[in-house]
């Protein structure tokens, strides 16, 4: 019987075990899958427009359009905060591709990427940090894509938001943004299926359908009020007691990278779809900066005009949305002209979450099981995780929580500042792909699979704004404005702080065989040219060597390959 047990037990095992091509390199073990090894050029797919879409995404949102709002309720004019807003996209263009240079160049992801920094092992710290706030992040914005669901149902029959309330009065949702949850999340699983190599018409549509959705509310907005109204013009306005205009609008700019710290921090996962380097930068500046930065100026110009016409100020565009339809009552064509405003809000959020969250966890949960989980298993999981992280209880229950999460790049600036400056400085931008996969004969295991280097200098740098983030959680109106005025600049501090604790001990307790690299390639990663930029010996030249009869060059390039 036990025997029988554990041959079944071995051939479920089997059965869920993922196989790869091993002559394409796609070996599956503990440290490697399909997924994980170096793209080869035929899966490189992605051009100038990919990355175009991919930012615009994270600009044409519900997030971004209310980005501003936070500025003003501060007492920051209109101008101050839109150059909060052009610094901070800026700065966010220049961080994603610097960390995503590794991508680009040997088109490894974040997974593998932080094997070398941290330590085989080690690397599991980041990782599972990654990992935890995909899940999170994908409840709530599954929970806030439902709001958008349910201004559709609402459109189409408006008795659905006075539906009777069929929840306990210990949950913390209605009915309709119930449902509305529901048909967001059973709507986006299908997009689970489509390959990150194949995003390019899905980022297509939704960039066009979610910019005119955009520019036919302001208009509507503008031409219905006739004028942008007051709150445009509202100077400064700064509260009693309240921090001086250069702290917030330093506190602005770090919550502004802050915000997409974790978008940053795994860019290789992206960049390394990339057929070349230039698509990547100019897809990332005309639409993670240009278009970030407009999509805001929308956001304010209608949100004021809109303040002229109902007399209230409304950030959020589902509330908005029902206003301009009257929860319902309005005409059929006000209806169905929200209708397809909150479809296009609705799929920019869809297709963003999945790329941005499913898509980034499954490839995180996948550097943990590479025998068991690829990039699609690995998505499936972070979706279904949004029931057990019940994001009703975070949204509506939670808003401290939320804070907590969004401040969350006190811990991930550290992160970028020990990619950037071990990539860049410490190794000359050259890695040994080899030793990313394997175990204890890698010359990035280290100490026992740990760089304690890389755990000294990570805490070394959160730990000055940490004391600022908990004080400004707890609101804590008696803490020393030191804590707070640390917290404002925490990216900034943490980046810079860790990368060059790193760099010194790197210096003092210097590590064998930094910055040597594979002379031959492996895995079959570059064209031609590639390789002849890296001084690597191509694939094909082997195979041609053998085939020549030229022995000699073929045992040198074996001996040189191992």
């Amino acid at each position: 019987m036990g025997a029988g047990l554990r041959s079944r037990f071995e051939g479920v095992k089997d059965k869920i075990r993922l196989h790869g091509d091993e002559s394409q390199h796609e070996q599956t073990d503990q440290w490697s899958n399909r997924d994980l090894i170096p793209l080869p050029p035929s899966r490189r797919t992605w051009g100038w427009f990919h990355y175009y879409g991919f930012w615009t995404l994270s600009s044409l949102n519900i997030v971004n359009w209310q980005t501003p709002s936070s500025f003003l309720t501060q007492g920051l004019s209109v101008p101050q905060a839109m150059l909060i807003i052009v610094v901070g996209r800026l700065l966010i263009s220049a961080f994603a591709t610097l960390i995503a240079w590794c991508g680009l160049q040997w088109h490894i992801g974040f997974t593998v990427q932080n094997r070398f920094t941290w330590g085989m092992r080690a690397s599991y710290i980041p990782l599972l940090q990654r990992i935890l706030l995909n899940f999170i992040w994908n409840a709530v914005q599954c929970w806030n894509g439902g709001r958008l669901a349910a201004v559709c149902l609402t459109a189409i029959s408006p008795s659905f938001a006075n539906m009777r309330n069929f929840l306990p009065e210990s949950l913390p949702a209605t009915s309709d943004q119930f449902v509305g949850f529901i048909v967001f999340w059973v709507l986006s699983t299908p997009l689970l299926w489509i390959p990150p190599e194949k995003f390019k018409i899905p980022f297509l549509f939704t960039s066009i359908y979610s910019a005119l959705g955009m520019l036919a509310m302001m208009i509507w907005a503008l031409s219905t009020a006739k004028g942008v109204g007051s709150l445009f013009n509202t100077g400064v306005a700064l509260p009693e007691g309240s921090w001086s205009v250069s702290w917030l609008l330093m506190a602005g700019i770090n919550q502004t990278i802050g915000g997409v710290a974790a978008g940053i921090t795994n860019g290789s996962d992206f960049s390394r779809y990339a057929r070349s380097w230039k698509g990547y930068v100019t897809g990332t500046i005309t639409s993670g900066w240009i278009t970030g930065v407009l999509v805001c100026l929308v956001g304010l110009v209608t949100t004021s005009a809109a303040q002229k016409i109902y007399g209230e100020v409304y950030w959020n565009p589902p509330d908005l949305l029902m206003m301009m339809m009257d929860n319902g009552n309005g005409s059929s064509a006000s209806r169905a002209g929200v209708f397809f405003l909150a479809f296009g809000f609705g799929l920019t959020s869809m297709f963003e979450n999945i790329c941005g969250n499913a898509v980034s966890g499954g490839i995180d949960l996948a550097g943990l099981w590479p025998r068991y989980i690829d990039i699609r298993r690995g998505a499936i999981i972070t979706f279904i995780a949004a029931w057990i992280v019940q994001p009703w209880q975070l949204v509506n229950r939670a808003v401290t929580f939320i804070q907590v999460l969004s401040s969350f790049s006190v811990f991930l600036s550290p992160m970028i500042g020990l990619m950037a400056v071990d990539f860049f400085f410490l190794r000359g931008r050259k890695i040994r792909l080899s030793h990313l996969y394997s175990g204890n004969s890698s010359s990035y295991w280290y100490w026992n699979g740990v760089n304690w280097r890389a755990i000294i200098a990570w805490i070394c740098g959160w730990a000055p704004t940490i004391g600022g983030l908990i004080t400004t959680v707890k609101q804590d109106a008696d803490a020393p404005k030191a804590l707070s005025e640390l917290y404002f600049m925490a990216f900034f501090i943490g980046f810079f702080t860790s990368a060059i604790i790193f760099f010194g001990l790197n210096k003092l307790f210097p590590v064998e065989g930094m910055g040597e690299y594979d002379e031959v390639d492996i895995y079959g990663t570059f064209t031609v040219k590639e390789a002849a930029k890296l001084g690597v010996v191509h694939a094909e030249f082997q195979i041609d060597a053998l085939e020549s009869g030229d022995h000699s060059l073929a045992q040198e390039i074996f001996e040189k390959k191992d």
